[in-house]
């Protein structure tokens, strides 16, 4: 009896493991979300007490849906640990940043705005200038940058500084 058992017994887990695999190779591309990395990282003071940063960063959407952004926030996160919104700046306020600071360097990449899409299994190379109201000391002492892009539909994807 325990082997005419044994056999159906181990027929039924087989099937059973072959229909769970064959679900998650299914829904493997059904997550929202981006991943990415950060490419390049620049400050600049813009007074004593404030100070601009901007962060050029590639993100890759490895869903089979569209990602729609909704909107993009760099966050500092210092030494102790707290963390800080930026406030972000426009496409146009970044040339004019470009162009009044030439510490920062040559501008590369475009901003990711709100509105804008990440098409499915796409890459791309975007750019956010934020403005911190700290010294630029205080955050070249930082831990590290963190960049929230929400998804419209309420998906948040954090992606760190390294």
């Amino acid at each position: 009896m325990r082997k005419s058992f044994l056999a159906p017994f181990a027929i039924g887990i087989g099937l059973i493991a072959i229909i769970v695999a064959g679900v998650l190779v299914m829904q493997r591309g059904a997550r929202v979300g981006l991943v990415g990395s950060f490419l390049k990282v620049r400050t600049a003071p813009l007074d004593e007490n404030s100070c601009i940063a901007v962060v050029d960063f590639r993100v890759t959407n490895p869903a089979n849906v569209r990602f729609m952004v909704r909107t993009v926030t760099l966050v500092l996160e210092d030494a102790d640990g707290n963390r800080y919104d930026g406030r972000t700046a426009a496409e146009m306020d970044a040339k004019r940043l470009f162009e009044a600071i030439p510490l920062l360097g040559q501008k590369f990449n475009d901003t990711l705005l709100g509105n804008e899409s990440v098409a499915p299994r796409a890459a791309v190379d975007r750019m956010i200038a934020s403005r911190f109201d700290a010294p630029e000391a205080r955050i070249e002492k930082r831990r590290r940058f963190v960049l929230k892009i929400e998804d419209v539909d309420g998906p948040i994807t954090e992606i760190n500084e390294k």
